[in-house]
């Protein structure tokens, strides 16, 4: 995680006062759970410029978790005793993993390293917690003094009330002393970030060793977990993605890739009180906690004070390592939340340390260790190299040390704090606001609150746009172990009437959190904050293709959800028509194409199926979750065949294409310069990488016999490019500012594109202007204020704001003089696979701009 640019020390004035660092930890930590009073004596400086008895409750007196069920599900039992020994299986040696240069632990080498550690120690388990795109293990490893069955079990219902009922547990005065800490250490999740999991294995190796009386106590009253390589694909390749091409710490939210699915399940079962992150490369060493804005949904005030305490005292610790500027290159630490103004923010839970509180941390953050040894550097000599992932191992290694003696030291509070979040959102009850100077430099500027709804609802029936939309979105809540309830009988609330099989979340729940930074809309803060890290809206609600409702009556009790129920129907006699809305439905149509059913291009973004297809239809509908509905009318039109793209796009849309079923495959310039086989391409996609007119002369021509039979779908400004340069559609571009992003309202358009449920996403929006003849408009942004949630400023000179796309196209198709089917989009349908809602939209562009053009 690079700092932005235009941020850090040297951009901006430091806004926040700076304190002795024994002094302020032991004034945070002092701080009461309800806030009754400051905690904090230290005065603000003026910066320069503007400013539960347990034992009585045994496992029949507590439901299963999600998490419990899903651990069940995968063959851990969470109260098997410890320590849970497993014969690792030893990777062949990979002579070109990228760690070996830097002196660094190559992956192949971890199994081994751990295998010993579990033969020579008793506080040692490691366990497979799952794979990796390219099925290396994701391993876990957790130190803590041996427990029986009968002990683990005891910890297991022990965590559970805690979050299952945190009121009862905040009256058991004997549980913090009972209850081991648990916390966790995430290494690597950045590929070319590598010397966390090197840090990561020598703490684990001295306190697998240690005969210490600190030891014994540290591991007699916690179990500590370290992943110790988030992942190994991207740590053996040296890249910062994993192999799908994703940056995982981009992911917590959408969760699209199993090492991300991996880790969240690990937050999930072992409800880690303090989490940190390891990282690079910021020099001097970044310790979180962050600029604003602040997640909205956290209970702020306990996070601040328990996250700025244990990063002073990591910032300590890197200190007292002695190295510095002049002789090791080592700036001194700095913690943006005191240093910065903005531009590294904790807004997003995309990011594993901001995703860990919803699961339960009271204290996470992210630390960025200094010198930097990949990209362009990673060709350094190799002494020099050396001599920085040293540095850099040991700043990762006092990091972790400071955060495990933090968390033993303050264990109480921090078991009451996140006993008292759960507590919170169980009752119902209102944010806490912590007043100015609640830790030094807490100001007005920090707070970031919201107004938590009673419920949300799922309908069912009718009111649904996307049955398979609304099972995925609830599936998905289930996953970050949010609890859903189906209503068994017809209700309603507000004053409409939602039918039986209708989905509830109930706000009055542990983790209310994880379900409203999901599910709500977000927040315009453009006017908050100049600078944005990330990304700023991603909601689920809106964005996952389902209709979403929140209410403030209190919902009708319903049965819990594991799983939601499957939606596959066909209504009806006849020929049907099946609207491509949800990746579902484009899963869909592909099994009637593969079955040689013949589906044909109907209105609006659907296809018919003719009533001598009705085996293939029942099996598609039943397979995919899709809905069938009867029509009158014979399933005539231009026959909706397999698709193959050549895509010259980013790898999170690569991937989205191919997850609808596509056969992509990838192209540049100069992939098209060294020769291409166009003939079984019936689509082109472009939105990177791929510059018309820097095309070899016979490349060009390649492409332009391409482009009179084959159609074509473009994104963003790059896809722009390609259509003026081509000579495409008549329409110019126009677009906000290159970090503008958000969720947006969208109207439809008269096209032959169905729209996205009224919602769209955008980073750097474009929209379009100057429309010729064959031009026609599929969507646009809503009239007024189109943006519903994010950060978009117009740029310095006023231009490119909100303001100027409203009302106007976001995307629009044709037919270009040449006869080629082009659709160009301005928003971000397969941002990350995360805004679900479009991707029918893209699947319908794909299917009409090969049925449409020259080769129609």
């Amino acid at each position: 995680m690079p700092p932005s640019p235009a941020s850090g020390p040297a951009a901006g004035r430091a806004r926040r006062s700076i304190a002795l660092v024994g002094t302020l930890t032991a004034l945070v930590m002092a701080g009461a759970t309800a806030l009754p009073s400051p905690v904090l004596a230290e005065p603000r400086e003026e910066a320069n410029g503007p400013e539960r008895n347990e034992t009585a409750a045994g496992p029949e007196a507590l439901s299963m978790t999600a998490a419990t069920a899903a651990a069940s599900a995968t063959g851990v039992d969470p109260s098997a005793a410890y320590p849970r020994r497993t014969e690792l299986p030893v990777p062949p040696e990979n002579p070109d993993d990228r760690s070996i240069r830097l002196g660094l632990t190559a992956y192949h080498d971890i199994a081994p390293a751990l295998n010993d550690l579990q033969e020579t120690s008793d506080r040692v388990s490691v366990e497979i917690v799952g794979e990796s795109v390219e099925g290396r293990d994701l391993y876990l490893v957790t130190l803590t003094e041996p427990e029986t069955r009968a002990e683990a079990g005891h910890q297991r219902r022990m965590r559970e009330l805690i979050e299952e009922d945190p009121e009862r547990a905040a009256r058991d005065s004997t549980l913090p002393e009972r209850y081991k800490t648990p916390v966790h250490v995430n290494a690597n999740i950045h590929g070319d970030e590598w010397e966390g999991t090197d840090a990561s294995l020598r703490i684990i190796e001295e306190l697998a060793t240690a005969e210490d009386e600190w030891t014994e106590e540290l591991l007699g009253s916690s179990r500590l977990y370290f992943t110790v390589t988030a992942n190994p694909d991207g740590r053996v390749a040296g890249t910062r993605v994993n192999s799908a091409g994703f940056d995982l710490n981009r992911d917590f939210v959408t969760v699209s890739q199993p090492e991300t699915a991996a880790i969240r399940q690990v937050m999930i079962d072992t409800q880690p009180l303090v989490m940190v992150d390891q990282h690079g490369y910021v020099n001097g060493t970044l310790i979180e906690p962050t600029t604003p804005p602040h997640g909205q949904n956290y209970e702020y005030d306990l996070f601040i004070a328990n996250t700025y305490a244990n990063g002073l005292a990591m910032e300590q610790a890197v200190l007292d390592l002695g190295y510095t500027a002049e002789d090791d290159g080592v700036l001194p630490p700095q913690i943006p939340f005191r240093d910065w103004e903005d531009g590294w923010d904790d807004w997003p839970p995309i990011f594993t340390p901001m995703y860990a509180p919803y699961q339960g941390a009271v204290a996470s953050a992210t630390v960025e260790f200094p010198l930097r040894v990949n990209r362009a550097d990673y060709d350094l000599p190799v002494e020099e190299l050396r001599r920085r992932t040293a540095i850099n191992t040991d700043i990762s290694a006092a990091t972790i040390e400071a955060t495990l003696e933090f968390a033993s030291e303050h264990r109480e509070k921090l078991i009451g704090d996140q006993i008292e979040v759960f507590r919170r959102g169980s009752a119902g009850e209102e944010q806490v606001v912590p007043p100015e100077g609640w830790v030094p430099g807490f100001g007005p500027e920090d707070v970031y609150t919201t107004d938590f709804p009673r419920a949300y609802v799922i309908p069912a029936g009718e009111e649904q746009r996307s049955a398979p939309a609304a099972a995925r979105l609830v599936d998905t809540l289930v996953s970050h172990d949010v609890r859903v309830s189906r209503a068994e009988e017809a209700f309603e609330l507000d004053g409409t009437s939602y039918p039986a099989g209708s989905y509830l979340v109930d706000m009055h729940q542990s983790k209310r959190g994880m379900a409203n930074v999901l599910l709500e809309d977000g927040r315009d803060i453009s006017d908050d904050v100049e600078a944005m890290y990330d990304i700023s809206g991603w909601s689920h609600g809106r964005l996952w293709g389902a209709t979403v409702t929140a209410t403030e009556s209190t919902p009708p009790d319903g049965a819990p959800v594991d799983i939601a129920a499957p939606t596959g129907a066909v209504e009806g006699e006849g020929d049907w028509l099946l609207r491509l809305d949800d990746a579902a439905d484009v899963a869909a149509l592909h099994d009637l194409i593969a079955a040689g059913a013949e589906p044909v291009w109907a209105d609006r973004g659907s296809v018919l199926v003719s009533a001598g297809h009705a085996d293939a239809v029942a099996e598609a509908a039943d397979r995919r979750g899709a809905v069938f509905t009867s029509v009158d009318r014979e399933a005539e039109g231009p026959v909706v065949g397999g698709v193959r793209l050549a895509a010259a796009a980013a790898a999170d849309e690569v991937l989205t294409l191919g997850e609808l079923g596509f056969d992509v495959e990838t192209v540049s310039t100069a992939v098209l310069d060294d020769g291409f086989d166009w003939s079984g391409i019936d689509v082109l996609y472009v939105s990177s990488g791929l510059v018309y007119d820097d095309l070899g002369e016979r490349a060009r021509a390649d492409l332009d016999a391409f482009l009179e039979r084959g159609g074509v779908v473009a994104r963003g400004s790059a896809g722009a490019r390609f259509n003026a340069q081509a000579g495409l559609l008549d329409a110019t571009r126009r677009e906000g500012r290159s970090d503008a992003n958000g969720v947006v309202r969208v109207e439809d358009g008269d096209g032959a594109l169905a729209g996205t449920g009224g919602y769209g996403f955008v980073y750097s929006p474009g929209w379009f202007t100057d429309l010729g003849p064959e031009v026609t408009v599929e969507q646009t942004y809503a009239d007024g204020d189109p943006l519903v949630a994010g950060h978009w400023r117009p740029d310095a000179d006023g231009a490119g704001g909100r303001d100027e796309a409203a009302g106007r196209p976001s995307v629009v198709g044709g037919v270009s003089e040449r006869g080629v089917a082009v659709v160009l989009f301005g928003t971000e349908p397969l941002f990350r696979n995360h805004p679900k809602g479009s991707f029918g939209q893209v699947a319908q562009a794909v299917h009409w701009s090969a049925i449409s053009g020259g080769n129609a």
